[in-house]
């Protein structure tokens, strides 16, 4: 089966492919990659990608005529597109075009309502399901709504984009203004509630009207987190593999909001983050409409999202329909990095061999 990956420089991209080729059994995969910068890793990684192409950014009036050479050249059946910015992109397309390929996306209203995390958390707090949360302009001088909405010390982060760009936990005004001027690339902040607990996910697989595929995750610790000084840089190195219907329970409910909300058809691949406040109550930061690096880990736990994604646009026959939370073995963790496959082990095993220190 001939399939397009977009984006392979980034480890989303990456992290999917990997779930089809070392933890997939549908069929044999020959995949196509893209990406716009010729420095990419993922565009010389042949052990995952069969061929691959520089194209365009998907804003570029060359990108579709590009693409479109290149599923035609390949005979791609399926294409993946996974930058938040493709995505917009091929939604926005598919409202006046037929596409190229068979590709599983969110309808246009869903995916502009959730890159901009200010829009939906204004629409989803009546459910009391987001955090206290105020935005604001990186040029606006007077601040005192942000300061007498919420107490120090707040998160702050940028309204759109990913892996926690712009964000800081702030303690001081000055802090804030001081935050402000060295992130120029960020024209509209949010601040919200600080929540000091767990960082959890949730992932919903919608096709045509219908949630099938759920599972729940946790981020512990992050790939460099060093280098970001919120510690967050989108990308897990260790994490947990979660039985937790009542969190499922929350995200399903603030879908079914929006979906009412923008009158879209449940359809799509959306990845819900929590964040847990003191008393352990999850408050969602922001939901992606995409699958996200950590997805080759619940492949490897037995929640191959994208076999599932892959089995229903091939129209699989025996693909079950019934809707399915998955459930991992209890204990169960992933660690991984940049440039290796995740390894899972039992969170007890690996305390008994640090003597519980780590």
């Amino acid at each position: 089966m001939k399939i397009l990956i977009t984006g392979v420089g980034g480890p989303t991209p990456r992290s999917f492919a990997i779930a089809l080729k070392k933890y997939s059994f549908y069929k044999r995969f020959e995949i196509i990659a893209t990406d716009i910068n010729p420095l990419s890793i993922g565009l010389y990684q042949t052990e995952l990608y069969n061929k691959s192409y520089i194209v365009p950014r998907a804003t570029d009036k060359n990108y579709w005529e590009e693409i479109e050479k290149i599923i035609k050249e390949n005979q791609i059946e399926i294409a993946v597109i996974l930058p938040e910015l493709e995505v917009m992109e091929w939604s926005k397309r598919m409202q006046t075009h037929d596409l190229p390929c068979k590709v599983l996306l969110p309808d246009l209203s869903m995916a502009e309502l959730l890159v901009d995390k200010a829009k939906m958390t204004n629409i989803l707090k009546e459910l009391d399901i987001v955090p206290l949360s105020v935005s604001f302009n990186s040029d606006d001088k007077d601040l005192r709504n942000v300061y007498d909405t919420l107490n120090f010390p707040f998160w702050v982060r940028s309204t759109s984009g990913t892996s926690g760009l712009g964000s800081l936990k702030v303690e001081s005004e000055d802090a804030l203004k001081n935050w402000i001027q060295i992130n120029p690339g960020v024209k509209e902040f949010l601040a919200s509630k600080f929540l000091p607990g767990r960082n959890l996910a949730c992932k919903l697989l919608y096709y045509e009207g219908k949630l099938l595929r759920s599972a729940c995750g946790e981020r512990v610790n992050y790939i460099m987190s060093k280098v970001a000084p919120s510690g967050i840089t989108g990308n897990t190195s260790f994490g947990r593999l979660l039985n937790e219907p009542e969190l499922f329970a929350e995200a399903k409910k603030a879908m079914d909001h929006l979906f009412a909300h923008t009158g879209a058809k449940q359809h799509g691949f959306y990845t819900v983050d929590f964040k847990e406040d003191e008393n352990k109550k999850p408050y969602i930061t922001e939901i992606n409409v995409r699958h996200v690096a950590f997805t080759q880990c619940f492949a490897a736990g037995g929640a191959n999202f994208a076999e599932d994604t892959i089995r229903l646009l091939d129209n699989d026959t025996t693909f079950k329909k019934d809707f399915i939370l998955y459930e991992f073995e209890k204990d169960l963790i992933f660690l991984r990095d940049v440039d290796s496959l995740p390894v899972l082990m039992k969170e007890s095993e690996l305390l008994r061999s640090f003597n519980g220190k780590f």
